[in-house]
């Protein structure tokens, strides 16, 4: 019952942090590692097998709670979330980074944790995949800040189209590039 976990979307100008929960399955699931070292293509097919064989969960922390609570609680609060939306109560959480939330569980934060190990592997893979497809999302509503490409982060395309359509609801403006544009 050792659950993995993992964010995405601490750093991005947009959108909402998003953490995942894994439990992995008896066996595991074959071709694991850190999502930003697969390709979308294969974060894709991991993500169908992680939901079809594994326990998991999503947690959101929206953009009004980053900017209320800030970056590092928003993402502990994200997490929190996951791992309570599993229902169940796991023995060991591992986190991956070097700080965890306050939490009732007995848990260990592991700095490289999603190339080390395989749950919190899985974890990092549901995360950026359903943090990713927000952002697609998000791009149809405000075309022009390319954040289809670049997932909300500070990108010359993405800070072009900021200063000249401002920011969204999307934007986190407690974010020094967002918050200096409110103040001109």
């Amino acid at each position: 019952m050792i659950v993995g976990v993992d964010e995405a979307g601490r750093g991005p100008l947009a959108g909402p942090v998003v953490a995942a929960a894994v439990l992995l399955c008896e066996g595991g699931i074959d071709g694991l590692d850190d999502s930003k070292k697969l390709t979308a293509k294969r974060r894709g097919e991991l993500e169908v097998l992680i939901k079809a064989r594994c326990r998991w969960a999503v947690g959101e922390a929206t953009v009004a709670e980053i900017d209320s609570i800030n970056i590092l609680q928003a993402t502990f609060l994200a997490m929190t979330r996951a791992v309570d939306a599993l229902g169940f109560e796991p023995a060991e959480v591992l986190v991956d980074g070097n700080r965890l939330p306050r939490w009732r569980y007995t848990a260990r934060a592991i700095v490289g944790g999603d190339a080390l190990h395989p749950c919190i592997s899985a974890a990092s893979i549901l995360a950026k995949e359903h943090r990713d497809r927000f952002m697609v999302d998000a791009a149809r509503e405000y075309p022009g800040f390319g954040w289809e490409t670049n997932m909300g982060y500070g990108t010359a395309q993405h800070l072009t189209a900021l200063r000249t359509h401002g920011p969204t609801p999307h934007h986190r403006s407690s974010f020094a590039p967002v918050a200096q544009l409110t103040l001109i």
